[in-house]
């Protein structure tokens, strides 16, 4: 009589990882070898082209003290 344990592990780490190469791959409009690039250090090619963008400036301040 031999009992056997099954285990099932569903995560969605894979699939995040997934959506997020292929998010970078179309948001930065990468070519062929640097989307397979891309498969692995994904998250340095957003910070790069997200720190190369300018701010957007502050919204200027009402002068006259009323709200909104």
């Amino acid at each position: 009589m031999t009992k056997s344990i099954r285990i099932e592990q569903h995560g969605s780490l894979g699939a995040l990882w997934f959506v997020g190469w292929l998010f970078t791959i179309g948001f930065l409009q990468l070519g062929f070898w640097k989307g397979l690039l891309a498969l692995f250090v994904w998250p340095y090619f957003l910070g790069a082209d997200l720190a190369a963008q300018p701010l957007a400036p502050a919204a200027p301040a009402q002068l006259d003290g009323a709200p909104g």
